[in-house]
């Protein structure tokens, strides 16, 4: 249907643009005082049949080498050769039509070379417009046709990296809270069983949380408070956690598994690397037009800040694609403490 209809709306170009063509022809002879009789209309009739044949044939040849695919550096020259030779054919077919009716006696005294540059100046130079219309209609369409393919290859590269993105962040948490899991059985078999059910809370919420792209702060703070329970259970009295968390802030979007991706990255690189272990702090509140969160802990960066750890570049990768470079994430050392800081719009 789609064939079909692109070639009708060619075709109805093409004899609106060849009728107007002739009608110029009407209001010409009738503003010099020309005698429109039965030969005038003939002739007018041939002009048209002519041009209609004519850039027809130079459509199917530019369709058939692909010239429409061509860029415009490309093409120029080819466009000039076309409506030269375009113009030549056009004018032939013209003259042989007068020579066959009789309607071009009055200059058959003259060479037919003559006759056909005559013709050419008369009706080829059509071609011209002809040919810029077409090709430049094509050019558009193509451009945009481009233009939306390339924003749908956007958009479904964007999926595609915030889907990969998410299926290593999963397997990455299950492989680390299994560790702490399996340290647990032998040694404290009832708190084995209170991990495997906070485990269970997570992977609940993040199966879930797998289909969406943003979620509630309220329900990322219970993964987070799950984790950390089930890390409490490993290192006991060691790890010390505190929570400062703006109520009007729970509302707000943030992508699944992000902050408790910053909070493993806090026990792995801070608190399991403290002998006395130390202090894990999440605070959520607003500054300015952002939602603001950071994850604190006790520790040094020890060279973390611009290292390439799946946690901390996921974190940059998803605030880039979810955001469009409007969120911010860094992490720096503030005097004995760790701070991993995420900006996000305010919606």
């Amino acid at each position: 249907m789609t064939t079909q209809r692109k070639i009708s709306n060619y075709w109805l170009c093409q004899l609106v643009g060849w009728g107007i063509v002739g009608i110029s022809f009407l209001f010409y002879a009738n503003f010099y005082k020309i005698e429109i009789d039965f030969d005038y209309l003939q002739k007018v009739f041939y002009i048209i049949t002519a041009g209609l044949l004519s850039t027809h044939l130079l459509r199917w040849y530019m369709k058939k080498n692909n010239w429409l695919l061509l860029p415009v550096e490309k093409i120029i020259f080819r466009l000039i050769i076309a409506v030269l030779l375009t113009s030549v054919l056009y004018s032939a077919l013209v003259l042989v039509l007068d020579q066959v009716t009789g309607l071009d006696e009055n200059r058959r005294n003259l060479a037919f070379t003559t006759r056909l540059f005559a013709n050419m100046l008369n009706v080829g130079m059509l071609i011209v417009p002809w040919v810029l219309f077409y090709y430049f209609y094509h050019y558009i369409v193509k451009s945009r046709r481009q233009q939306l393919d390339t924003l749908k290859l956007e958009a479904l590269v964007r999926e595609l990296e915030l889907k990969t993105i998410k299926a290593h962040i999963n397997p990455h948490f299950i492989f680390n809270a299994l560790n702490s899991i399996r340290a647990l059985i032998d040694e404290n078999p009832g708190r084995a069983r209170n991990a495997v059910t906070h485990l269970s809370n997570i992977l609940r919420s993040s199966m879930q949380a797998e289909k969406l792209e943003t979620v509630p702060l309220e329900r990322e703070l219970s993964i987070v408070k799950d984790y950390l329970a089930l890390e409490y259970i490993r290192f006991e009295d060691r790890l010390k956690v505190e929570y400062d968390v703006n109520n009007d802030t729970l509302t707000q979007p943030v992508p699944p598994m992000m902050l408790q991706t910053l909070v493993e990255n806090a026990i792995k690189h801070g608190i399991s690397d403290q002998l006395n272990g130390g202090l894990v702090k999440v605070t959520s509140d607003f500054k300015n037009d952002y939602h603001r969160m950071t994850v604190q802990n006790s520790g040094l960066l020890n060279g973390h800040a611009n290292a390439d750890g799946f946690g901390l570049s996921s974190t940059r990768n998803r605030l880039d694609l979810l955001f469009g470079g409007k969120a911010s994430f860094e992490i720096s050392q503030e005097g004995e403490l760790v701070v991993a800081k995420v900006l996000i719009p305010v919606t």
